[in-house]
């Protein structure tokens, strides 16, 4: 088990790395969700969701 740890430590770190961003990445993104946030751009007329978000206010402007 240690001589396999030892010959694969860098695909290990890397994929430790890599599941810390994402673990990061979706508590920024709860986060803004609590706070009311949206990643949205705003830009509804070319959405495909277009009126079914932000409460339909896209569809009253």
């Amino acid at each position: 088990m240690l001589s396999w740890i030892s010959a694969n430590i860098g695909s290990i770190i890397i994929c430790l790395v890599l599941a810390a961003i994402v673990v990061g990445i979706v508590f920024v993104l709860k986060k803004d969700k609590k706070k009311g946030k949206s990643a949205c751009g705003g830009s509804c007329c070319h959405c495909p969701m277009e009126g079914k978000c932000h409460g339909g206010q896209a569809a009253e402007k």
